[in-house]
């Protein structure tokens, strides 16, 4: 498909292919635009965002802070004003430093991959959404899951049995999804109740719905946890630690606050069992106290995460409960 965009009142549709490179006048204003094929339209617009970014930092980097101006170090990271919904600033090494530092002290190298904490992508807001209403939206998530993991590349949904508010709810998520390209396609056919999915098969979408979208909804929450109590903070996620044994382990998502108090979780959206022993030897291995190491299992209700943790060296929580867990440890 081709893209229409009016500069002037920014209307924005697609088109067929074979009308690329004519003008016509926009619906809703009438100005006379041009039709862009879609690519070089997209590729436009990220390389615009490349030079105004480079250009900022280019600014940042000759115009000194209001601090230090005052001679005043500058304010630390977890404390600053920032978009953490979009943003690149925990990708910078000062952020995570003090992770590396306190992991060092323990003989322990770290492998850190940037990217994994780089949001500004969408995978950060549609983790949100999808953890936020997970009860109504997993069908939708499990579904996906499934069709991947089998090769296919449709999905059918049948909406009869939700109530209107539901319903609302599912298509405006399927429709973000679409949106920001984590579908290929999306098809609402309101009379009949039901809606047609067809399926994204990049890797990076592949892995988002086979459970990392429950660690960038982790991440996203604690960061805006710390951000709402003014906390100063360090954070990584997906990231390799290496003991001097050569043992290698991956750890989810990882904060410490103030510089020395360490919180741990592990997060599940499967079978989680088997690895109990695993995680507990490894909180013992990282002198982590047993209520700042949490294994996280979605779909896990109250009373099993209550009933595990009394039997099991870990703190288990699911995806309603570790948030009031680790606001009242840092209260």
């Amino acid at each position: 498909m081709a893209v229409f965009r009016c500069s002037k009142c920014s209307y924005l549709r697609e088109v067929p292919n074979e009308y690329t490179g004519k003008s016509v006048n926009c619906p809703v204003c009438q100005e006379v635009m041009p039709i862009y094929d879609t690519i070089d339209f997209i590729n436009k617009i990220v390389q615009k965002y490349v030079n105004l970014y480079k250009e900022l930092q280019q600014l940042k980097q000759q115009t000194p802070s209001a601090s230090n101006f005052a001679g005043v170090p500058d304010e630390p990271a977890g404390n600053a004003e920032i978009n953490i919904y979009n943003t690149t600033d925990m990708m910078k090494v000062d952020q995570f430093e003090p992770i590396l530092q306190w992991f060092r002290r323990k003989q322990i190298q770290v492998e850190v991959d940037e990217k994994a904490v780089d949001t500004t992508g969408f995978f950060d807001e549609i983790a949100v959404k999808l953890g936020d209403n997970y009860e109504l939206l997993k069908e939708v998530s499990d579904r996906i899951k499934r069709a991947q993991m089998k090769g296919y590349i449709n999905v059918a949904l049948n909406l009869s049995k939700y109530s209107q508010k539901e319903v609302k709810c599912i298509t405006d998520f399927c429709q973000e999804l679409y949106q920001y390209s984590f579908l290929a396609k999306y098809y609402h056919y309101n009379k009949e109740g039901r809606i047609q999915l067809s399926l994204q098969t990049a890797p990076a979408i592949v892995k988002f719905f086979n459970g990392e979208w429950l660690e960038w909804f982790v991440f996203m929450k604690l960061l805006a946890l710390c951000h709402e109590k003014k906390l100063s903070y360090s954070c990584l996620r997906s990231f390799t630690i290496n003991f001097p044994n050569e043992d290698k382990h991956e750890l989810d998502v990882f904060f410490l606050i103030d510089g020395s108090i360490p919180l741990c979780l592990e997060c599940k959206s499967g079978e989680f069992r088997s690895l109990i022993d695993k995680y507990s030897r490894l909180r013992r291995r990282l002198n982590i106290d047993k209520t700042y190491f949490l294994l996280l299992v979605v779909g896990l209700n109250d009373e099993q995460t209550q009933g595990l943790t009394s039997m099991f060296d870990l703190t288990f929580v699911n995806e309603r409960t570790f948030l009031p867990h680790i606001s009242a440890l840092l209260t």
